[in-house]
């Protein structure tokens, strides 16, 4: 019987590193260029090569889209060198391609790693979210709770006034509702047009992102990198898949989903330890962009392992 390997978080975390930063310097080139699919692609190029100098066996269980949609890093897709442990892989090569072509902030590049059947297979579906930092109680909220209870319950838990409570959502027409709930608790909104991954991970440091909550519906593959990061910084976060047709529910099906209505914890999502790297292509309140000089480009990334909480913000600077 061959020798089952094990994963070992802090001797990958560097290559995922790597991985992560390969194709943030990919797609700088193209910050404010106008043209999303090339940001993207060329973003894709550089994660996937990276991925392959890994020894690992990964399979990338959330990743452009399935094998007929997406040529590659398709869900399903075998990565690495293959002589490694057996690996689940999360990413997301552009986390704002619309970000990076319009040269606005916080486009990255995101990918997670965790032992072979640690993460969820999300269907490319829509997810309801709602995430909050570490230092609270378990229930403190719920998504049960109406919007504003939920404001209403985190500034009690927070011992302040709900006027001191900011909530980060994604502008789209469908949360018009919401927001117009939330206005009347007297929260504040940051409303942004992309990115839910680092909505969700501001949270978890609202001294510096001055963000306390999120939430709202967005990509379900987006909600198991958000709680991938937020395994890591620590903070709750509660998803619950939303199906538009029977085409969709299909695609849960077919994924291992049973359950339709079931409320997923962050633990749900994320069942095992996991390393978590995010490189910045414009600045953003996390980490900076990719910074031109003449002669080099300079990433910076942050890279975090849940097994021990560390959370290191590193700076590449790669000559040109």
């Amino acid at each position: 019987m061959a020798e089952k390997l094990e994963f070992h978080d802090r001797m990958l975390s560097l290559g995922l590193a790597r991985v992560s930063e390969a194709a943030a310097l990919a797609s700088a080139k193209l910050i404010g260029r106008g043209d999303e699919k090339a940001a993207d692609q060329a973003a894709v190029n550089a994660m996937r090569e990276q991925l392959n100098k890994l020894d690992i066996k990964g399979v990338v269980v959330i990743g452009e889209g399935e094998r007929d949609e997406a040529p590659m890093l398709y869900i399903g897709e075998e990565v690495g060198s293959g002589n490694g442990p057996a690996v689940d892989i999360a990413l997301d090569p552009l986390e704002g391609t619309t970000l990076t072509a319009k040269d606005m902030p916080n486009a990255l590049t995101v990918i997670a790693m965790g032992p072979r059947g640690s993460m969820l297979h999300a269907p490319d579906v829509y997810m309801e979210k709602l995430a909050i930092g570490p230092g609270f109680k378990a229930g403190t909220v719920t998504l049960a709770m109406s919007p504003s209870e939920r404001v209403n319950a985190l500034a009690a838990a927070k011992g302040c006034s709900t006027a001191d409570i900011t909530v980060c959502v994604l502008e789209r027409p469908r949360h018009e509702e919401m927001i117009k709930e939330l206005r009347t608790t007297g929260a504040a909104i940051r409303l942004i047009t992309d990115g839910d991954v680092a909505g969700v991970m501001h949270c978890a440091e609202p001294e510096k992102t001055g963000i306390d909550m999120y939430m709202g519906s967005g990509g379900a593959p987006e909600g198991v990198l958000a709680a991938a990061a937020l395994k890591c910084m620590g903070g709750q976060f509660f998803g619950k898949l939303l199906f538009r047709n029977d085409d969709e529910r299909a695609r849960a099906r077919k994924a291992g989903i049973t359950n339709l209505d079931r409320v997923y914890t962050r633990d749900d999502l994320v069942t095992g330890d996991v390393i978590f790297a995010a490189t910045g292509v414009t600045d953003g309140s996390l980490v900076p962009g990719i910074k031109r000089e003449p002669g080099y480009l300079t990433a910076t990334t942050i890279l975090m392992r849940s097994k021990t909480g560390s959370v290191r913000i590193m700076t590449y600077r790669n000559p040109v």
